[in-house]
């Protein structure tokens, strides 16, 4: 029960928030006297005029004496193009709380996309923490903010709207746990030392830092903040990175086109920083690169595949060949293809051809899940179907076994929640030919995933009315995910262990270099861990929940029998 004191700070919190415009000039400023903007920490927008120009500049700040601030921003070349300034004051306002506005606003500004953000990354280096009222602040007090910007005309979509933008989740202004924050900060002093050295012209070895984390553990949004940040250093003349060409490798289309609408807002990336590692390591025109960053390392090629023009012995050593520091994502449980399967023992041979760092993330930041329902999907990716684990006020867990209500429930959760999807073991046949191809034509009876479009896959409207492939949802968070678990998925009986037949999948394309092993049965092996780690790749993909749907009888049979079970032990 909440406390008088309590009652009156929360009413306190809730007072109007204070709005006052302005020219961005001397004389405007000069005249700013409202309460709680002159007395108070504040936060500001300064902003060219919508009206004018397609692209117009931004720039989002805080602080604490509005005058002095103001004074050296009308000083600073880079905001002379700017016209305009909003101020928002609030009798509660303290500086721990406007850092964190601060930083919301440009990650919502960057995910809405109606400025050019002349932001830089210095609010990225603070890490997350929490401070009296965090809540209040970010949940009510905020809304109120971003809804008095979109009736001024400085945002368009909603909170809602924008939470559910893979923009939004990859901004490189995404507060950091204290774990990344330390680990960005390490990599970049990291890249630092390397470059000082080779500009004081000492002998350097090429230097490869690896880390290791599986689905789910805040590996992207490391790289998309160190990126920026190298990015803006490259820019700075009084930096040891000053001048520095540097890339950010990503394996799927649909994350290039994040990453590249981001730099839309940013001032220091460029579209043409990011690149799939095949076209980067044949474009000649990149001869030499000085730090690359590579998401989704463990989908690099580790064979020559001509049919996709690479024709190098692997794709590590053929961007290192143009790098001097490479940063690698790397998880072994999400390679999908044998010409991506990275043996230990081969990816440690590479290694020692440079220095080679490693870090290890273990902190799970997607899914809001027990440990326990956590424990049950790696369980079950190790192929032991183990009790079904309860669902929580945190997340659910369904299994279904009818079709209809399968759709129903990821249809609902979509009108609920937004961002709610169909996805699927590549069990189902689909040609690049323009031909429509169903998944589960028996039972789930909806098309495989479009991606025509410069839209991600999962944030267009229609694709509700679709099923997701491995190769569409890698990388990125759905609030909900129902995953269908496709005729190479079964389970025995007899040995209580979950099935897999290889001949039953149809990426065939994914077997494409399985002569390489020495016998059929590390073929097949390698065949049955690519279809195991599309499963763990494809059930970790949800923030609140799960749901399974299991083509194949016995498996059907053996949920919904669990499913029984764990309702009567309810009782």
């Amino acid at each position: 029960m909440m406390s008088e004191g309590e009652r009156m700070e929360k009413q306190d919190s809730l007072q109007p928030i204070v709005l006052e415009r302005q020219k961005f000039d001397l004389d405007d400023i000069r005249e700013m006297h409202t309460l709680y903007i002159e007395n108070y920490p504040i936060i500001y927008i300064l902003h060219q005029d919508k009206e004018t120009k397609s692209r117009p500049k931004a720039y989002i700040g805080q602080t604490v004496h509005v005058h002095n601030r103001m004074r050296d921003h009308l000083k600073n070349q880079a905001r002379k193009d700017l016209t305009d300034a909003l101020f928002i004051g609030h009798q509660t306002f303290n500086q721990s709380a406007t850092f964190n506005i601060e930083t919301n606003l440009i990650n919502y500004f960057i995910a809405d996309n109606q400025f050019s953000l002349q932001n830089v990354s210095q609010t990225a280096n603070l890490s997350m923490h929490n401070y009296y009222q965090k809540s209040l602040y970010d949940d009510d007090l905020f809304e109120d903010i971003w809804e008095s910007l979109r009736r001024e005309g400085l945002a368009k979509e909603t909170t809602d709207n924008l939470k559910n933008r893979d923009i939004y989740k990859l901004s490189p202004f995404k507060t950091l746990s204290e774990p990344q924050r330390a680990l960005k900060e390490n990599i970049l002093d990291y890249c630092k030392r390397v470059m000082q050295d080779i500009h004081q012209e000492k002998a350097v070895k090429k230097k490869v830092y690896v880390i290791h984390g599986e689905a789910g553990t805040g590996k992207s949004v490391i790289l998309s903040s160190l990126f920026n940040t190298l990015q803006e250093e490259a820019r700075q003349s009084h930096s040891v990175l000053a001048g520095t060409k540097n890339f950010l490798l990503v394996n799927h289309s649909e994350m290039l086109k994040t990453y590249q609408q981001i730099s839309e807002s940013l001032p220091y990336l460029k579209k043409k920083d990011f690149a799939k590692p095949t076209p980067f390591i044949n474009n000649q025109k990149i001869e030499q690169a000085d730090i690359v960053l590579i998401d989704e390392g463990h989908l690099l090629l580790s064979q020559a595949d001509p049919y996709n023009n690479f024709n190098g012995e692997n794709q590590l050593d053929a961007i290192m060949d143009k790098a001097k520091v490479a940063v690698l994502i790397f998880d072994e449980k999400q390679y999908l293809k044998v010409k991506s399967k990275w043996q230990s023992d081969d990816l440690k041979a590479i290694l020692k051809k440079y220095d080679a760092d490693e870090f290890h993330l273990t902190d799970q930041f997607r899914m809001n899940a027990s440990p326990v329902v956590m424990n049950w999907v790696n369980d079950f990716v190790g192929q032991k179907v183990t009790p079904l684990p309860p669902s929580d006020d945190h997340f659910e867990f369904k299994i279904f076994d009818d079709p209809i209500a399968f759709k129903d429930y990821i249809y609902q959760k979509n009108a609920d929640k937004g961002l709610s999807r169909i996805v699927s073991t590549f069990d189902f046949a689909h040609k690049k030919n323009g031909d429509v191809y169903l998944v589960d034509e028996a039972g789930i009876n909806l098309p495989w995933n479009t991606t025509d479009s410069k839209v991600t896959w999962s944030e267009r409207p229609e694709t509700i009315n679709e099923v997701g492939s491995i190769y569409t949802v890698q990388g990125f968070d759905l609030n909900y995910v129902g995953i269908v678990l496709g005729p190479s998925i079964d389970y025995d009986f007899k040995t209580e262990r979950l099935t897999i037949d290889p001949s039953k999948y149809q990426d065939t394309g994914g077997y494409s270099g399985a002569n390489r092993f020495a016998s059929h049965k590390e073929a097949m092996a390698a065949k049955e861990q690519i279809i195991l780690n599309s499963i763990n790749v494809l059930m970790k993909r949800g923030i609140y929940g799960l749901a399974i749907y299991a083509v194949n009888d016995n498996l059907k049979r053996k949920l919904q029998k669990m499913k029984v079970e764990a309702m009567q032990d309810d009782i």
